[in-house]
């Protein structure tokens, strides 16, 4: 059933809990590699354990979906976006557990679907039921596919046989972590206070360092996935279509409109000026000079932290000739944090090598 929705992995294991996964959990976030991620953080004790969730599981089916055939590639000064959210590729997968579930349910048992749930560490599922095995990004890889897919489970009752984890490793394969741009692949797994993907998807404001490292990246980072051997073979198969996103029109945007242009994504709290934020900065690393229009037309926005955002970008791009404008928003701006973000504006101006 899950390969006629073309699902390319599956697997089942039991509904113990998940020890390892629960320990690693606990000593990120207390060691604070965790970062800004929340998920499967802010309850490690309930996504180790199903039975939190449903006391009655005794199987977990898991299924995985190679995404990399439907997505688009990145340009070079465009706005990048993760292939795995370049269009809502989780829909395949939801449609594949749905019908597990239904035929479980239509046999007499329960079934519950989780995707992408803070309920459940899916990737520990995954790897226990055999599906992949755990990539020194701690990523799944999939046999044939590598890194490019998306996992999704199904809890029943129902006492089904399980398959066993795979004997395998990355061996002496290191190249995930050479190609992070910012370092943020260890030995001992992934410091989410480096991992760009992670503040994209965070709230507040993203930390001066990371800024310039973020490129033209808005959503996602697939430097960790382009660089796994595992996964060349099938990224080579593959002809996508560049993308067709511009920074102007992004910024152009009104809230609502940005927000619901790509629905599927992980924005905190779906507050759109999370979203605006990267696109604002990706536009000032960007290297555009026409941009200077749309990124100052973001002065006027009626969020400080947009605003913030919109004045390092400016400086960014612009360099001294940001000057004058600034010094006139400087002179408006009324917010503190927005009025930082300036000062670190001019900073930048005046020490352009620190």
């Amino acid at each position: 059933m899950a390969e006629s929705h073309g699902m390319v992995g599956f697997g089942v294991t039991d509904a113990a809990r998940f020890a390892e996964a629960r320990d690693t959990l606990f000593t990120n976030r207390d060691s604070g590699m965790a970062g800004p991620l929340r998920f499967t953080y802010g309850d490690p004790e309930t996504a180790t354990d199903v039975k939190a969730t449903y006391p009655w599981a005794k199987s977990l089916v898991v299924v995985a979906h190679s995404y990399l055939r439907e997505t688009e590639s990145p340009a070079d000064r465009a706005p990048q976006v993760g292939r795995f959210a370049t269009a809502d590729h989780y829909r395949p997968l939801r449609e594949a557990t749905a019908a597990v579930a239904a035929e479980l349910i239509e046999q007499g048992f329960r079934a519950e679907v989780l995707i992408d749930d803070n309920r459940l560490v899916d990737r520990a599922v995954a790897i226990r039921a055999g599906v992949g095995w755990l990539g020194l990004s701690t990523m799944v890889l999939v046999p044939g596919h590598g890194p490019w897919t998306l996992l999704g489970t199904v809890a029943t009752d129902a006492p089904l046989d399980t398959t066993p984890p795979m004997e395998r490793t990355c061996g002496t394969c290191t190249e995930c972590i050479p190609a992070c741009p910012t370092g943020a692949i260890t030995a001992r797994g992934v410091d989410a206070r480096r991992c760009i993907s992670a503040w994209l998807q965070a709230p507040g404001h993203l930390p001066h360092w990371i800024r310039p490292h973020v490129g033209t990246r808005i959503y996602g980072c697939d430097d960790c996935l382009t660089s796994c051997p595992p996964g060349h073979p099938p990224m080579n198969k593959v002809k996508v279509s560049p993308s067709h996103l511009e920074f102007a029109e992004l910024l152009g945007s009104e809230d609502p409109e940005l927000r619901e242009r790509f629905a599927w994504w992980y924005i905190p709290n779906r507050d759109p000026r999370f979203l605006r934020r990267n696109v604002v900065v990706a536009a000032g690393n960007s290297g555009s000079l026409s941009l200077s229009e749309a990124i100052e037309s973001q002065f006027e926005h009626r969020s400080s932290l947009v605003r913030g955002h919109a004045y390092w970008a400016y400086a960014r791009l612009l360099g001294v000739e940001a000057w004058h404008r600034l010094e006139v928003a400087y002179r408006r701006e009324r917010f503190p944090d927005a009025a930082s973000e300036l000062e670190r504006a001019f900073l930048m101006l005046r020490r352009p090598t620190v």
